[in-house]
């Protein structure tokens, strides 16, 4: 039997809320639309198998195919255990597990078979699977994401993939469970309070969501380095599904893309994603990277992300310190480090004390809502609510770190550098925010910041 294909391509969301709790939220009730509306295209193509990447899945030791042929257990989420469990019991390929894991041999990758009674799946199968396949009679087949692999070793990935559906004649549907900008809050919020975390997020999740909307696949893969070096989380691991679902569909830019949902959860953005084999005449960019067919083994993405990292600290104001250690003192990596020698805080009897906070984010140095001028002093545009928002962030950072939260704020000092263009925007950020909490508030119009930002707060806390 030959000339299987690639029938459709999905991406979707991994969070339970869209099994367990959709009506809590209208915009995870869309998400359970999009999910049954993909579903409805699957049936109707009468796909005969599944093929799932999923982000929650990682694995260190090459890549892990689940074999067992019906794995059955029940699924708590780590963080979202209030809403519940999902029980299942899925319906695996098993034979082509194990080809899948020849096929990879024989191109130089290193994987294997995982047939274990009580393996647990992880999240985003489970939700992916649990709503695509209701009845249970797709078989399918699960593949982990390997937090070292490079595009290259990826690409490789796909590709044994795709031949063996080729080989096996299969109508395949090729699905990648993850999310876009994969920031989540990291305290309690309601669920109609929930929103993307923030707005340089949401700006790169339309970006990425307006070229799959064209089906340019390849070139948000691409585009992936440039996301990389910007957004707030600096995970490789967020666009791996992105290489792997364009390796598998030839690396082409003119699929037919539709965008079902684009929602956020728990902060996270989250979008149904459908991309047909149809041609939609794109096409506008043509691959790029090495026509790899065979993993030779090398692998650079770590030492590409430092780079990337190094790269963007450069041109954003003067050297930074490590932050100072004294008795009392609060010092946290997930805050940027300071410009010169004191603490992100100090706790002093039952009060902590921060210094001046600012937008700049902790790996990167980049600055959310873009600075307020050129490493040459010229003027720059800029998103005064983003940095605003960036700096309440950092601020429940450093809080969290020293045992406080940001609903425990009791006085703000704010330096705007440009009181007459940002006060509005900083002002409904704050009520937003910090305004929620009732502390009290003195704004002060200031010249300029040791960095090229526009706004910083000096806060006071309890504990």
């Amino acid at each position: 039997m030959a000339g299987g294909e690639i029938i459709e391509s999905f991406i979707v969301p991994v969070h339970p809320h869209t099994v367990l709790a959709p009506q809590q939220n209208q915009g995870w009730q869309n998400l359970r639309k999009a999910y049954d509306d993909a579903a409805q295209i699957i049936k109707d193509k009468e796909a005969d198998l599944l093929i799932i990447y999923s982000t929650t899945w990682p694995s260190i030791i090459g890549h892990q195919i689940i074999s067992d042929p019906n794995p059955e257990w029940v699924m708590v989420d780590h963080d979202f255990h209030d809403l519940g469990s999902i029980h299942y019991s899925f319906n695996i390929d098993a034979e082509f597990a194990k080809q899948w894991n020849k096929e990879n041999h024989a191109r130089g990758l290193q994987s294997r078979c995982v047939n274990y009674h009580g393996f647990p799946i992880d999240v985003g199968s489970v939700v992916a699977l649990t709503l695509l396949n209701p009845d249970n009679k797709i078989p399918a087949v699960i593949v982990s994401s390997n937090v070292y692999a490079d595009r290259s070793e990826t690409t490789v990935l796909a590709k044994a993939c795709k031949d063996l559906v080729h080989k096996t004649g299969r109508k395949a549907v090729a699905i990648t469970a993850m999310s876009l900008s994969n920031r989540m809050f990291t305290e309690h919020i309601d669920a109609k309070d929930d929103r993307i975390h923030s707005l340089k997020d949401d700006e790169w999740n339309r970006k990425i969501l307006e070229f799959l909307g064209q089906g340019r696949l390849e070139d948000v893969s691409q585009l992936s380095r440039t996301i990389q070096q910007q957004i707030r989380v600096q995970k490789v691991v967020n666009f791996k599904p992105m290489w792997w679902l364009s390796a598998i569909n030839d690396n082409r830019n003119d699929l037919t893309g539709n965008v079902l949902s684009y929602e956020a959860i728990n902060g996270a953005g989250c979008a149904v994603v459908n991309l047909n084999p149809t041609s939609s005449g794109f096409g506008d960019k043509e691959y790029d990277e090495d026509e790899v067919e065979v993993f030779a083994g090398e692998r650079g993405v770590l030492d590409a992300a430092t780079k990337n990292t190094e790269t963007s600290k450069t041109n954003s104001g003067p050297k930074l310190w490590e932050p100072t250690e004294a008795k009392g003192s609060v010092n946290t990596e997930s805050a940027p480090k300071p410009v010169g020698a004191y603490p992100h805080a100090r706790r002093v009897g039952d009060l902590i004390y921060l210094s001046g906070v600012g937008p700049r984010q902790p790996d990167t140095n980049t600055i959310p809502g873009g600075p307020i001028q050129d490493a040459e002093g010229n003027k720059l545009d800029y998103d005064i609510k983003a940095q605003t928002r960036a700096v309440v962030e950092n601020i429940a950072r450093i809080l969290e770190e020293a045992g406080s939260s940001i609903d425990k704020v009791l006085d703000v000092t704010s330096f705007l550098v440009d009181m007459d263009r940002d006060f509005q925007g900083y002002n409904e950020v704050w009520a937003e925010t910090l305004g929620k909490v009732g502390p009290t508030r003195t704004t002060l119009a200031i010249r300029a910041l040791p960095t090229p930002i526009a706004v910083e707060m000096k806060v006071i806390a309890g504990i």
